[in-house]
């Protein structure tokens, strides 16, 4: 379907109290059209399977189309892309998903629909083994596929290092929001969101208003799961938002990959359960993700070396002299030796980090990356 239909409906259709994204869907099926579902009366509407009193009063009250007004306006001043489930460029694994959203928005220059997506999540509690598989496994599959796309939640933990992996080794990456695109959860994260955004995207089907929520994260895994071609487990509890995710893609009929821990490993629990009981196929490399998905290597020409000391400014080799000449330090150590400011100083180990040149481990304690 062209984008011509009106944005403030597309955008209604998905916000109408009470409806879900299956339901939008029916609606407009068995109306025949989107203006279908805001011209039809309340007597027509309770005969549609599924749809019942409560529900058609809530079509018809119609309070919701002034804020899909204020959104509509809201994306089209912050160049924000939305994609309708009608709309001929709606991602094609998302399409294939009967509960994908009707409408989602989009903050970035990536495509959602990428020959080749990854999804990778994890506990928030994430240890310096996990992290480091997380690196070690994208970094690897990065060498091999220039043009996958990494996908994951921007929360603590695995997400997070999943996301600066993909931005160090100049891969595209999407972050999932469980809020709208006006507050970025966790806050610490902010300025990483704005990199994701410059070389990737910030993804949500969330109003820009809305606030994190638990029930909201929950609903975002879904598209976590439903965009990407398999999803990767790395490090998680008995219990989850990973847990959760990998049994959507199992609804999905999505691969679902996970990294095993040792037998005992609280923080690997999840992923030895998923591969004990075959809801999950063990990996222990990129090679492993390589020969699950039967992707063959894209890339061609004669392979180019990475640059073991990109070029630095002056404050990043200062900062770099300084860490190169101890073991490990925290943010604060660093300000207080540099005499820089907090909010200066975290941009600058941002970039440092993205780089490849130092670690940010736990406590904000940072190190020479080895």
């Amino acid at each position: 379907m062209p984008k011509n239909l009106s944005l403030k409906h597309k955008i209604a259709l998905g916000i109408i109290p009470r409806i879900g994204d299956i339901n939008a869907r029916k609606l407009v099926s068995h109306l025949g059209s989107v203006e279908a579902v805001f011209s039809e009366s309340y007597r027509n509407l309770i005969r549609i399977p599924g749809i019942g009193s409560e529900l058609a009063k809530c079509i018809t009250e119609r309070s919701y189309l002034e804020k899909a007004e204020q959104e509509a306006l809201y994306v089209t001043r912050n160049n924000i892309r939305t994609y309708f489930y009608l709309d001929d460029d709606y991602p094609s694994r998302l399409r294939q998903c009967e509960d994908s959203p009707v409408m989602f928005f989009l903050k970035g220059s990536c495509d959602p629909d990428a020959p080749r997506i990854l999804s990778v999540v994890g506990t928030r509690n994430s240890t310096s083994r996990g992290r480091e598989i997380c690196e070690k496994i994208i970094g690897d599959l990065a060498a091999d596929f220039p043009g996958l796309t990494i996908v994951s939640g921007l929360a603590y933990g695995i997400d997070i290092t999943s996301h600066k992996a993909a931005l160090a080794n100049n891969l595209p990456t999407i972050a999932v929001l469980g809020h709208g695109l006006n507050t970025i959860y966790p806050s610490v994260h902010r300025p990483l969101a704005g990199k994701i955004a410059e070389n990737g995207g910030l993804l949500t089907d969330f109003l820009s208003d809305t606030l994190p929520e638990r029930n909201n994260f929950i609903k975002r895994n879904r598209i976590i799961a439903g965009i990407s071609d398999a999803t990767l487990i790395i490090e998680s509890g008995k219990k989850g938002g990973a847990l959760i995710t990998a049994d959507i893609a199992g609804s999905y009929n999505r691969d679902v990959l996970a990294v095993p821990g040792r037998p005992g490993d609280i923080w690997s629990a999840g992923c030895n359960s998923l591969i004990k009981y075959n809801r999950a196929a063990l990996v222990e490399s990129a090679g492993d993700v390589k020969y699950f998905l039967n992707w063959q290597p894209e890339k061609t020409g004669d392979p180019q070396q990475k640059k073991l000391f990109p070029e630095l400014g002056e404050t990043e080799k200062s900062i770099y002299d300084l860490l190169s000449a101890g073991s490990e330090m925290t943010i604060d150590s660093i300000c207080r030796s540099l005499d820089l400011p907090v909010f200066k100083l975290s941009a600058i180990l941002l970039q440092l980090e993205l780089k490849g040149l130092i670690k940010n481990c736990p406590g904000n304690i940072y190190r020479i990356a080895l």
